[in-house]
């Protein structure tokens, strides 16, 4: 059960601190011989982020900066970007880091760290009722801080991934990602995807909360139940529900290991569900 001690629950509050600083800890480089950390910094930078077109100081340099755009939203500053469609939001991702330089993976870290910290301070201002204006569409401060989480650990994950290092996704801090996922799919449905489709899914994790998505010839509405009979009943263990989410995983050799499964009606709807979304 959520702690609530302010605006946002204070279980996703520590969530979103723990992970900055578990991100930063991973962007860290270890110094070279003799002190000289530079030339091991750009090394780091420089290496490829696994399934992506950016490398480790630019994926880094994004997280900074969408830190620091989702502080400005959480202080009511007005930062449009892009339409809330996927590809408008990679266009805006990719005008923003060409405007800025940095890509040393040690001042990344704490960039993201100080953004995260800010973030947590400027949300509490907030009413918890109010409505802000977010790149994927209006929010509450909590969801908005659910969104926040979400981004982070995605390309935690990667920056990880890339790095040789842990992971800083836990079933805890999955399930605190749910509010913004069930906020979200239906702004981010891919049409081709979902075009011709009626079904009804229950989605649940494995020890944890469950919700239902419904989907009728193209439109997607989402609950925070899952239905009472549903088409396809999906069960995933919750980090492998969030990488096939957010697109870092395949469903196929998910599903052979055992960590998601599908049942019901029409279980071969199972490994087509991820695919009716595109990850922003």
């Amino acid at each position: 059960m959520q702690r609530t001690t302010g605006v946002l629950p204070e279980d996703l509050a520590e969530a979103i601190r723990g992970t900055a600083e578990d991100i930063a800890e991973v962007l860290r480089a270890p110094r070279g011989a003799g002190g000289a950390r530079g030339s091991a910094a750009g090394h780091v930078g420089g290496l490829p982020v696994p399934r992506s077109v950016w490398t480790v100081g630019e994926a880094a340099a994004h997280l900074a900066q969408a830190n620091a755009l989702m502080a400005d939203l959480a202080a009511g500053r007005e930062r449009p970007y892009g339409d809330g469609t996927p590809g408008s939001l990679a266009e805006a991702n990719e005008r923003a880091l060409a405007g800025f330089a940095e890509r040393d993976p040690g001042a990344l870290a704490e960039m993201i760290t100080a953004q995260a910290a800010a973030f947590l301070a400027d949300v509490e201002r907030r009413d918890p009722s109010e409505v802000v204006s977010t790149p994927l569409g209006p929010m509450g401060p909590a969801v908005l801080g659910s969104y926040l989480l979400t981004h982070m650990l995605g390309h935690g994950y990667d920056l990880a991934l890339a790095l040789g290092r842990p992971h800083m996704l836990d079933a805890r801090r999955v399930v605190l990602t749910l509010p913004f996922m069930t906020t979200a799919m239906p702004r981010v449905t891919d049409p081709a995807a979902v075009a011709g489709l009626t079904a009804r899914f229950a989605v649940r994790l494995r020890g944890g909360p469950g919700f239902g998505v419904t989907v009728t010839d193209g439109e997607v509405e989402v609950a925070q139940e899952p239905p009472a009979r549903p088409d396809c009943t999906i069960l995933t263990e919750p980090v492998a529900f969030l990488l096939l989410a957010l697109g870092r995983l395949d469903p196929w050799p998910v599903i052979a290991r055992g960590k998601a499964l599908g049942w019901g009606r029409k279980p071969w709807l199972a490994p087509r569900f991820p695919r009716l979304f595109r990850a922003p």
